[in-house]
């Protein structure tokens, strides 16, 4: 597929079901969002279609009059046909085959008059050929809607299982995508039209169906296992780091986070204008480096709504901001939904206990903003950062305040470092910052700034 030629990309149809207590401007602001979601994953949206109930219909979502309209979109029929078997009925094949004859007679003679179908189909390649529905459907429903509208059906968990099988880079990010994205998939998984053959030899009188159910469980299983050894050696990096400054940068997806790691640590890493461009974690030295060093770790972006199975598979990225020594929590202030936005990543990090990390918020994308409403954004949120990742001088004020929230924490000792033990020097400039430096016949004396817990270790090390 291109994305330089819209016409190469599928076109599609949002579809959502408006939910008592889900405010008009809520339910806008999902469907806008799961267009961005269509649109990073390749689809044109043409059309959406919502409609107020009390519940999801049980068949297909939507009621009959909207299913009607969705499938004037696709070309489908507009109803879920009946699986019940149709009784035999000579008399009554003859009356429907009649009616369908003067039916055609009708519509005849309407094209000879000019008189067009009001819900005639859309001309066939201005056909969407996707569904996507604001909601996490059951595989039933999204059965009865592919039966109804013609079209392939995703739900908002599918839409975002697969921008991330098709951005994840790392190994890691891969395995973790694919048992998210194998659990997605097992139970839509639908018998082949001769449903009733069985596999002969080994596992026979299992369909072929279950055959494949087995066999993507086994998957899963060998994944994991994978998974597990790639996490004991990110495990153990993190605990090589332990005693380093960490400072992660968490928030909602494309709220500039891989921007303003770019800026803060001169690093390569992607910046893309698309929903979930970052999945694997980057840890890279605050540049130009301080002492001591301090490590800026950037993360996957959270969204509404984010799949369990994701949550759980991107544990080594959540770990990242619960062993964080500093949260810098970046929100897009310029989209109308950040307040929304960063009640969901206050969410997300609470359910694993990072909410008592400390931390700073961050109101990036501030240079899309007027006057006034900065004003007002820093009025009501009272010792936040307004700042832009493109412009230097706010993040130049940024790196700044990082560093005097550290040295707020920071006290100054003497330490004697004895000649015998001079090569472990380094030690303390990777640990501290060295105010002053003597010397003597009992060895080095250095006036040290740094953490207590850090200078509490380097007096272990060098204790003679």
């Amino acid at each position: 597929m291109s994305a330089q030629d819209p016409e190469e990309r599928p076109l599609a149809v949002l579809c959502a079901v408006q939910l008592p207590g889900v405010a008009d401007v809520d339910h806008a602001a999902d469907l806008a969002e799961l267009g961005r979601l269509c649109h990073t994953l390749g689809f044109d949206v043409v059309a959406t279609i919502s409609q107020r109930r009390d519940a999801l219909a049980a068949s297909a979502v939507l009621g009959e009059g909207k299913l009607r309209e969705l499938a004037d979109l696709t070309g489908g029929a507009g109803v879920v046909p009946s699986r019940a078997p149709e009784r035999k009925d000579k008399a009554r094949v003859k009356r429907m085959a009649a009616t369908e004859v003067e039916d055609q007679l009708d519509d005849d003679a309407d094209e000879d008059a000019g008189v067009g179908d009001p819900r005639a189909p859309a001309p066939e390649g201005k056909r969407a050929s996707v569904v996507v529905v604001d909601h996490e459907i059951s595989p039933s429903q999204a059965r009865n809607l592919e039966k109804a509208t013609g079209a392939r059906v995703l739900d908002r968990t599918g839409v975002i299982v697969e921008i991330f099988h098709r951005h994840a880079k790392s190994r890691e990010a891969r395995l973790q995508v694919e048992i998210a994205r194998l659990n997605y998939v097992a139970p839509r998984l639908r018998e082949s039209p001769g449903g009733s053959e069985r596999q002969q030899g080994k596992g026979a009188g299992e369909s072929a169906l279950e055959l494949d159910r087995r066999k993507i469980r086994d998957r899963i299983a060998e994944l994991r296992q994978e998974l597990v050894a790639i996490q004991k050696e990110a495990d153990n990096r993190r605990y090589a780091r332990r005693d380093q400054l960490r400072i992660a940068l968490v928030g909602y997806t494309n709220a500039g986070k891989s921007s303003l790691m770019r800026a803060l640590t001169g690093s390569d890493v992607l910046v893309a204008d698309k929903l979930f461009a970052t999945l694997d974690t980057t840890v890279r030295a605050l540049h130009p480096e301080t002492k001591p060093r301090l490590l800026v770790s950037d993360t996957v972006g959270f969204i509404k709504k984010l799949p369990h199975d994701l949550v759980a598979s991107f544990r080594s990225t959540l770990d990242e901001a619960l062993e964080a020594s500093l949260l810098l929590y970046v929100v897009d202030a310029s989209d109308p939904t950040h307040e929304a936005q960063l009640d969901v990543t206050h969410e997300v990090l609470r359910e694993i206990g990072a909410d008592s990390v400390p931390s700073l918020l961050l109101l990036n994308k501030a240079d899309r903003l007027g006057v006034e409403d900065r004003a007002a954004l820093a009025a009501k949120h009272e010792g936040a950062i307004l700042l832009s990742a493109k412009d230097p001088a706010d993040v130049a004020a940024l790196r700044q305040a990082i560093l005097d929230f550290f040295e707020r924490s920071m006290v100054e000792e003497d330490l004697v470092i004895p000649y015998a033990k001079h090569g472990r020097l380094g030690e303390v400039y990777e640990s501290a910052r060295v105010v002053s430096e003597e010397y003597d016949e009992s060895g080095t004396r250095l006036r040290v700034r740094g953490l207590p817990a850090a200078i509490a270790k380097l007096r272990r090390a060098f204790a003679s």
